[in-house]
């Protein structure tokens, strides 16, 4: 019989205290979130209050010119609608306001981006910190598809993780939900989700891995014979392999979603310089209660009351502190933005600069996981229109003459060629690399398809019209 014994263990782990989780909550929230959270945090911590609600409530009593309406300054919002209600005034709120009030809050859903989704996920990963540093680092490279918007050695050459913690961190992404993230293009993100569902050793794997191209043009004979199955075998992997997602992040498209709030306005003013500010004008401005703070130094006031009270009050600073900290990081990092794309906000997309995390973070003395939490979900509203924060962070291409220009940019000059081709001969990815390096850019054919896909653009062979 094996003897019981008993050993010890040292070993490392990071458990972040409560106040901090919340401080982070807040700092990844979007607007829209935010101002649920804080309407929840009214409403379970009554040492808070919102000064513009009881400003609001201070002008509508003076506005009634009713002697008697002061009595009412110091009421809460529902002491207010029950007694308005009892007094018979003409600005009743009646129950049936209160419910159709009540549905149509509950009707609007805080949209989650997908690099909320993610980060999510990477909080709730038990890895080593570095992996989780270099996590947090690709998970800047990720777009609004699910795909990896840079090279895992392109990454590498200005990360300081080290190429094998970056690969862990990669691997990590591709385990995460939706199946299919963190994928190169379309070709891996299938593979992604095959594997995840029935392994490598289905037909459907085969031929995504080795037949895609024949599988596009339905060379269904040529794969069947390759494979030495029959067509008909064929022709179900063919329909299983459609119902797979090529765009693994579609689901958490922020133009499908009308309750989208930018958090930041970038805009000309009338000095003709570009500023930026917040867009938190409806959101609930808090403080603590004098009435609670005095109560605690009152005598007479039970213990366990009193203790209570200051709980309450040390979390709701701690709250005002977290809002305050969140405010600033955003408007810092989108005063940095202005600094250093002008000219994206000028001419437009094409002359977004390459830009990274880390050179934000340098110039406001933050660490580049701050910085990434502070962008996640968060939209800025620019003459450019509307975009995730995260967009403005891009690596990219130096030009012949010097001059740079961001993956973006880049995109974008692929789209205005494809557009102004000859659709009876339309350009194949060679042709695009050759007329791309005549206007300096010099990038590989590879990239170019990529860049390609990502715009959702067909083949020359699949683009040709007759």
């Amino acid at each position: 019989m094996a003897e019981a014994s008993l050993y010890q263990s040292l070993s490392q782990s990071q458990n972040l205290a409560p106040q901090m989780r919340k401080s982070l909550e807040i700092l990844q929230a979007s607007t829209l979130e935010l101002s649920q959270l804080l309407r929840q945090a009214l409403e379970t911590n009554p040492t808070l209050e919102d000064i513009t609600e009881i400003e609001s409530l201070d002008q509508e009593s003076l506005d009634n010119d009713d002697p008697d309406s002061l009595e009412y300054l110091n009421e809460t919002e529902d002491d207010w609608r029950d007694r308005s209600i009892l007094d018979g005034r003409s600005n009743q709120w009646t129950q049936e306001d209160e419910e159709r009030r009540q549905r149509h809050y509950d009707n609007i859903v805080a949209p989650e981006s997908l690099q909320q989704h993610l980060q999510q996920q990477l909080d709730l990963s038990l890895i080593e910190p570095s992996v989780r540093k270099a996590t947090q680092e690709l998970l800047g490279f990720i777009n609004e598809r699910g795909f990896l918007d840079e090279p895992l050695q392109k990454i590498g050459l200005n990360s300081s993780s080290t190429f094998k913690n970056l690969r862990e961190a990669l691997s990590l992404i591709q385990s995460f939900d939706p199946a299919g993230v963190g994928a190169s293009g379309i070709p891996e993100a299938l593979l992604i989700q095959l594997d995840r569902a029935s392994g490598k050793e289905t037909i459907e794997y085969k031929i995504v891995k080795d037949h895609l191209e024949d599988l596009a043009r339905k060379r269904y004979p040529q794969i069947a014979k390759a494979l030495s199955i029959s067509i008909d075998r064929i022709t179900e992997a063919a329909s299983n392999i459609s119902r797979l997602s090529p765009n693994p992040g579609g689901e958490f498209d922020p133009t499908g979603n009308p309750y989208i709030l930018p958090d930041v306005i970038i805009e000309k003013n009338d000095d003709g310089k570009w500023s930026a500010r917040l867009t938190g004008e409806h959101l609930p401005a808090l403080r603590i209660n004098d009435f609670y703070k005095d109560m605690i130094g009152k005598s007479g006031v039970d213990a366990k009351a009193r203790a209570f009270l200051r709980d309450q009050i040390r979390d709701g600073r701690s709250l005002i502190r977290s809002i305050s900290l969140r405010q600033e990081t955003i408007l810092a990092i989108a005063h940095k933005l202005i600094d250093q794309q002008i000219e994206f906000l000028e001419k437009g997309p094409r002359h977004l600069r390459p830009l990274t995390m880390n050179d934000i973070a340098d110039e406001l003395q933050l660490h580049a996981t701050t910085v990434s939490r502070a962008v996640a979900g968060k939209f800025i509203l620019t003459p450019q229109g509307l975009m995730e924060m995260r967009a403005f962070f891009a690596t990219g291409y130096q030009t012949e003459g010097g001059a740079e220009v961001s993956n973006a940019g880049v995109r974008e000059a692929i789209q205005q060629l494809v557009a102004q081709e000859n659709q009876a001969k339309p350009l194949s990815d060679d042709a695009i690399t050759k007329a791309l390096a005549k206007q300096g850019i010099t990038i590989a054919r590879r990239t170019v398809a990529k860049y390609r896909e990502q715009l959702n653009i067909l083949p020359s062979h699949l683009r040709k019209s007759f």
